[in-house]
């Protein structure tokens, strides 16, 4: 069998294997992590020509393995830094129950007006601490104002639509979006001014349609004032932690740094207060006979809680998948192929609308990846923009096809078919109406240039 071929036929192994991780019951993080090691062993022992691509000149420069092996490690660790920072402060405002905050706003029974609070929400907090845990943060609200499970159900699926939409419009909402930002693909205020407004007409849509559906009719039963007392420092962290995220696209700006510094920037800043608030002495590291007294003292550390509750199997995931695409791009295999695709499918529109389906069935973590691959585009240019939209809110339209809908059927239990007979049209509907919104946008700014 030709080498070429049986890395096609591995990668699309892996992939498959991805995809099907709830059938086979293995995590997905195992193909992906065997299929990076198994597609570069191949590539090394079979002295296969590796490449980097030009792309100014739009072509392929051959290259040496070990350069082109630590220049796609460096890409892809910029990226796992950059989540691992953001993820700590996340969790670290969850230690001070910073998100039970969020509760306070709601001061209606109403579903109807529950539906847009909600939605809205999900948009807004999803561009900033990432629409996986948004999406954790209201079921988890949800789950303590609406009593009735199949209502519940019915919030939770459109929960999964808004904060996917508030993620694709954020280049820290969706880890696509961030990938774009970090390949310098994207710059944060070109994604917001071109993404915006095609986001918020993916989620309005459905939320019109199931404002008028008969399960949001009337009010729902709970008690407003049965609220747990807040912790003394939850709002401030709150507040600290979405504040020192939303400022890292501002330090990449002003100093021109990559994002994962301003994520540490932040993190420190975020941890400091944490270390204060908990009532302990702030101290980086002590030696010699305080050494016992400072492992006790880090077991009750908030930073060090919020480190251990990380989670590591995405972010192995994401090394593996990242990793695996590099090596497919490494032997021009993704450079070829676009040029193939523009030939097939000239239109870029209709091939970016397929990625977007795509995205509801397979990882669009993989396809975003493969698209910086494939395209040599310069920056901000409007494909990469509708990349982004796409890739983030096309994944609404299955409920596995994108991880806030994945944790929404985890902790709701969401049947496959009964999020695809409710909710995957008005998902759907979102997308493309979303997708038209950001075509006649692109189009009229372009005409005005």
């Amino acid at each position: 069998m030709d080498i070429q071929i049986l890395i096609v036929v591995l990668f699309i192994g892996g992939y498959a294997a991805i995809t099907l991780e709830h059938t086979l019951k293995i995590d997905k993080l195992i193909p992906a992590l065997g299929m990076m090691a198994l597609l570069w062993a191949i590539i090394a022992l079979n002295h296969l020509d590796v490449f980097n691509v030009n792309s100014v000149l739009k072509e392929l420069e051959p290259t040496h393995l070990e350069e082109i092996l630590l220049h796609h490690l460096g890409k892809t660790a910029e990226i796992l830094i950059f989540l691992i920072g953001a993820m700590t402060i996340v969790e670290i405002i969850d230690y001070f129950d910073g998100f039970s905050t969020i509760k306070s706003f709601i001061r209606t029974k109403s579903k109807v007006r529950l539906l847009w609070i909600f939605s809205i929400l999900g948009f807004i907090l999803s561009a900033i601490i990432d629409n996986l845990t948004a999406t954790i943060v209201l079921i988890t609200i949800l789950q303590k104002v609406i009593r009735d499970r199949e209502t519940r159900l019915w919030f939770a699926g459109l929960i999964v639509i808004a904060a996917n939409a508030g993620g694709a419009w954020s280049p820290i909402g969706d880890v696509t979006t961030t990938m774009l930002w970090i390949a310098n693909k994207v710059t944060a205020w070109q994604l917001v001014e071109h993404t915006f407004i095609p986001s918020v007409v993916c989620m309005v849509v459905p939320i019109l349609i199931a404002s008028r559906f008969k399960v949001f009719s009337g009010e729902v039963d709970m008690d407003l004032n049965d609220e747990e007392a807040p912790s003394k420092y939850g709002a401030t962290m709150l507040y600290l932690g979405l504040g020192a995220i939303i400022f890292v696209p501002i330090f990449k700006t002003v100093t021109h740094l990559p994002p994962y510094i301003g994520m540490m920037l932040s993190l420190a800043f975020v941890a400091t207060f944490a270390e204060i608030f908990s009532n302990r002495s702030f101290d980086m590291s002590n030696v010699g006979e305080e050494s016992e007294a400072s492992d006790a003292a880090a077991h009750h550390s908030p930073v060090h809680k919020s480190l251990g509750k990380v989670e590591m199997p995405s972010i192995l995931f994401f090394l593996g998948i990242l990793m695996a695409v590099a090596a497919l791009e490494s032997l021009g295999m993704l450079f070829n192929f676009a040029i193939d695709l523009d030939h097939a499918i000239p239109n870029r529109d209709v091939v970016v609308g397929i990625l977007g389906i795509g995205s509801a069935i397979i990882d669009n973590v993989p396809l975003v990846a493969a698209s910086i691959g494939m395209f040599s585009e310069p920056l901000d240019h409007p494909l990469w923009h509708f990349i982004a939209y796409s890739a983030g809110t096309g994944g609404s339209i299955l409920i596995i096809g994108s991880a806030a809908g994945v944790v929404a059927m985890g902790m709701e239990k969401i049947n496959f078919f009964w999020y695809v007979k409710k909710i995957g049209m008005l998902a759907l509907l979102g997308f493309v109406s979303g997708g038209i919104a950001f075509i006649l946008i692109r189009d009229l700014i372009l005409n005005a240039a």
